[in-house]
């Protein structure tokens, strides 16, 4: 089976590749949807990140507001005071799960092709864990606009929220540099799509391979 990782900075359309992946045959999962399920009440890491970041960062009924959460994390001075702090509670535990899955995928398609979808792969030091690693890029504004259609906030905002988070993130010269694929998001869906199948080709081939 091949392992690959799919990362790139936030909005640069990491999730719509994804599901390009699935469709052609890959099997996909989203360290974003982990970490989600790892918060739920009840989960120890819920409950450290409870303990370390206060109650205020939840909801009514108990549950992590992530916005909240986010903001304790990043700071609002933009550079992301804590969020170190946060990646050591959460991260370990996601790439537990990650790499148990991965290993299931195996046993059930030694051929196959596991794709695991994650933001700071390169951040967090474990891109060897994966064959290869693949990165999707946009322009600035791109994101800025893809971060205000998704959030539905104003242009301002949305600039303010992507420049304080991608202050914790390498910049995509960082990351394509270390890639053995970029995609290009730039452009239509058409032509994301296209340079996905180009790269899935390539992908089942070198996985059907002896290894």
């Amino acid at each position: 089976m091949l392992k690959v990782g799919l990362t790139g900075g936030m909005a640069s359309g990491k999730s719509v590749v994804g599901e390009m992946l699935a469709q052609l045959g890959a099997h996909v999962i989203q360290a974003d949807a982990i970490a989600h399920e790892l918060m739920q009440p009840g989960q120890p890491v819920y409950e450290e990140v409870v303990q370390r970041f206060g109650r205020e960062i939840l909801d009514a009924d108990s549950r992590v507001n992530r916005s909240r959460l986010a903001k304790a994390a990043f700071g609002e001075s933009g550079r992301g005071s804590r969020i170190k702090e946060l990646n050591e509670i959460v991260h370990p535990a996601v790439i537990k799960r990650e790499d148990e899955w991965m290993e299931e995928v195996g046993r059930r398609e030694p051929n196959g092709v596991a794709v695991v979808e994650a933001a700071l792969i390169l951040e967090a030091g474990v891109a060897d864990r994966f064959d290869r690693l693949i990165v999707v890029t946009c322009g600035p504004e791109q994101r800025v606009q893809r971060w205000a259609k998704r959030m539905k906030v104003d242009a301002e905002s949305a600039r303010r929220e992507v420049e304080r988070r991608m202050a914790a993130q390498f910049p995509d010269e960082k990351k394509v540099e270390a890639s053995d694929y970029v995609i290009d998001n730039s452009g239509s869906l058409d032509e994301t799509e296209r340079q996905v199948k180009e790269i899935f080709a390539e992908l089942r081939r070198e996985a059907a391979q002896p290894r």
